[in-house]
């Protein structure tokens, strides 16, 4: 009897099947790692009959339970996460090196244990005497247990003998790696396989999981981009150059919003929270220049003010310049034809350079009305109060829009002291402050004129 034979060809990176070989794998792109394996398909066929079929739930009897969030004690991470870490969640925190992860790790793992919760820190960067004297230059306090080992089945055992486990740190996904897998540490297998089985032990355990991932140029070899799939929740740890404050943001969160962020400083003893963003974003200045513009932007439930800087020079080229930082650049050329078509503002032969100060990337519709404002401040040299916050959006057709949750940025306004507010024309009323409603461009010509 001829036994019926299957010939694949594999490949060792990335796992990836084919019917025939090839010298480069189509999936990953890897070179000479595609190897045949034989498959006896009626051995497949009797172990695919045995298969025990999948139990099926009625989610209706199911009790309904609230989720019992594990409170960092850090609050800007936990109002990135949505309100806490969720018991048996995977969490990974991506930056790039050197932008603070393990520190801000070090600080959330102290906090955890001051909380009377049980943590572990696992490190395959580094060694315990490191750990130690990092913690020594944070001010922390040693609260918490510490392994350091790279074996993602060995570090899986000591989770299942520690069962009291609340939270456990990897620093970081692509130093772990899985004896079962033959590929090398850091590879997109390795890194895929070990987060899978983190996850496995983070749902069967009820222990939640942070891991960290380093960012590189093509977002590939350091593994963030390819666990976001597997992961709950992948937040990133941004900062700008120059500036002394970093950013916490979400990008996926099966558990919270992800329009929240997080604001830090880094200092001496590690990163302080920002409670009060407007000091960072809004200079202080002791009189008024043409060109700046204050609004305010919303970020998942926080409203801040920024500060919104317009400089417009007569061009010495043939063809005018339209320069953003931190705001997006096509929708400052729209504004500029809006404003030339529209209001009658003469921007054909002027450079338009916009800046939202304290290097805050923002991307807002009620930014419109402000950014349009501090241009023709600019063009005209005329200065805008500090105490004036400018909301709005604009249409196409140089009219002014209204904007989600107006009544909260006023009301905020309204707590910082800002005595007027350029608004679009809407039936909302302030007692508090003066509201100058605007319908459209021209209007808004003739406030600064």
């Amino acid at each position: 009897m001829s036994v019926k034979i299957d010939t694949i060809y594999v490949c060792s990176n990335c796992d990836a099947q084919f019917s025939k070989w090839n010298g480069r794998c189509l999936e990953c792109g890897s070179w000479g790692t595609l190897q045949r394996q034989t498959i006896d398909k009626k051995e497949q066929a009797a172990r695919l009959a045995d298969v025990v079929p999948a139990q099926i739930v009625d989610l209706n009897k199911i009790d309904e339970a609230d989720i019992g969030r594990l409170k960092s004690g850090v609050r800007e991470i936990d109002r990135v996460l949505g309100g806490g870490l969720v018991p048996g969640s995977l969490v990974l925190l991506a930056g790039e090196p050197g932008i603070g992860k393990s520190t801000l790790l070090a600080q959330l793992v102290t906090k955890i244990g001051e909380n009377n919760k049980k943590a572990v820190y696992i490190s395959g960067e580094e060694s315990a005497g490191q750990i130690k004297n990092r913690l020594n230059r944070l001010g922390g306090k040693i609260n918490f247990s510490f392994i350091s080992e790279t074996n993602v089945e060995k570090i899986i055992e000591s989770f299942k003998q520690n069962n009291d486990l609340d939270l456990a740190i990897i620093d970081s996904i692509q130093t772990v790696y899985s004896s079962l897998i033959p590929s090398e540490t850091g590879s997109i297998n390795q890194i895929r396989a070990c987060a899978v089985k983190l996850l496995q032990v983070a749902k069967a355990s009820n222990i939640a999981i942070i891991m960290t991932g380093h960012i590189t140029k093509d977002g590939q070899v350091a593994g963030p981009k390819t666990l976001e799939h597997i992961v709950d929740t992948v937040i990133y740890l941004e900062n700008e150059p120059g500036h002394n404050y970093s950013i916490l943001r979400a990008s996926k969160n099966r558990f919270g919003s992800v329009n929240e962020i997080g604001i830090f400083e880094m200092t001496g003893l590690g990163f302080k929270e920002i409670n009060n963003p407007a000091a960072i974003f809004i200079e202080a200045a002791k009189e008024p220049i043409s060109g700046s513009v204050i609004t305010c932007v919303i970020e998942g439930t926080r409203p801040f003010f920024v500060e919104i800087q317009a400089l417009v020079t007569k061009t010495p080229f043939g063809y005018p310049q339209r320069k953003a930082s931190g705001f997006d650049l096509n929708r400052l050329q729209v504004l500029c034809a809006v404003l030339t078509k529209r209001a009658g503002v003469n921007l054909t032969n002027q450079d338009v350079i916009l800046n939202v100060v304290g290097g805050l990337k923002v991307n807002d519709p009620a930014l419109d009305l402000a950014v349009c404002l501090s241009i023709i401040s600019s063009l005209l040299n005329q200065t805008i109060s500090r105490k004036t916050m400018v909301l709005g959006e604009v249409g196409l057709g140089g009219e002014t829009r209204n904007i989600i949750r107006l009544a909260e940025r006023l009301k905020e306004a309204e707590k910082l002291g800002y005595q007027e507010a350029l608004i679009p024309d809407t039936d909302i009323k302030s007692s508090a402050i003066r509201l100058k409603k605007i319908s459209n461009l021209k209007e808004l010509v003739k406030v600064i004129s």
